[in-house]
This record gives C-alpha cells, sequence and structure tokens, in this order.
C-alpha cells in the first residue's frame, strides 16, 4: 500500500504515529486530553472600577485573527467574579477575520461575536454615560 497523508489506518494521526503504536505496546495511544494553560499578560486599554467592581474595556476597530478574538474569551475566562470584559467596537457590524460570505450575502460580525460569546459590546455613540461622568 503506497503511504500518502490520505490513507493513513482509521484512528491515527500520521503513518508515524501509525507503526510506533505497533511497537510500543506497552503504552496507551491517545487515552487521555490533559487541559493546559498559557500564561499571558493583557492590558486593556480602558479600566471602570466601581461599587466594587472592576469593567475592563477594549477598544476594537477590528480583529485581526481569528486567535486575536480567541484571545479575549481566554482573557474573560480568567477574570475574578466581580470582573468582566466589555468591548467598544467602531463599528460592531464589521465582518470578523475570515468570515465567508452567507447565502444572503452577509458575513459574520463582531457584533454577532460578541452575542455568541457572552460579551457586553457598545460602539462610540452607545457607551454608557457612568463612564464620561467625572467622579
Amino acid at each position: 500500500m503506497k503511504r500518502s497523508k490520505k490513507n493513513v489506518p482509521k484512528g491515527y494521526d500520521s503513518w508515524l504515529e501509525y507503526d510506533l503504536a505497533k511497537q510500543l505496546k506497552r503504552c496507551n495511544y491517545h487515552p487521555d486530553k490533559i487541559e493546559y494553560t498559557q500564561v499571558r499578560m493583557y492590558e486593556p486599554d480602558f479600566v471602570f472600577e466601581e461599587y466594587g467592581f472592576t469593567t475592563f474595556i477594549e477598544v476594537k476597530g477590528r480583529f485581526r485573527t481569528r486567535d486575536e478574538a480567541r484571545k479575549y474569551v481566554d482573557v474573560r475566562n480568567s477574570l475574578g467574579k466581580n470582573e468582566t470584559l466589555v468591548f467598544i467596537f467602531q463599528n460592531p457590524h464589521t465582518a470578523m477575520p475570515f468570515a465567508r460570505k452567507r447565502a444572503d450575502g452577509s458575513r459574520y460580525t463582531m457584533a454577532e461575536w460578541a452575542k455568541k460569546n457572552n460579551f457586553e459590546y457598545y460602539s462610540p455613540d452607545t457607551v454608557p454615560p457612568m463612564w464620561s461622568r467625572k467622579k
């Protein structure tokens, strides 16, 4: 049988793994998944603090990559119970990077992404007034 990426035996990711599975008889192949965390630093554009709650505000003209959008989900997931991350989108209807056209001609937008991922978002015209008032 000719070996190619297309005809790798079912259940294996590569021919190398298949060959090693035959050799490593006392090892289990793909038995578990291990959750891992990468520690990174995030610097919010603005921070609003009031009544013991902290709101991190990220201002976006657009997302440049899918990975950038994923980063904000990870940041949100690392926040404490009295912390939240919200967005101010220059235009919430801007298409996400690499968004394909739908049958109706529209594309997946930053607003749709925010809603799907349970983020609050605003545009420059809808910013909460409390963020603008002086103490």
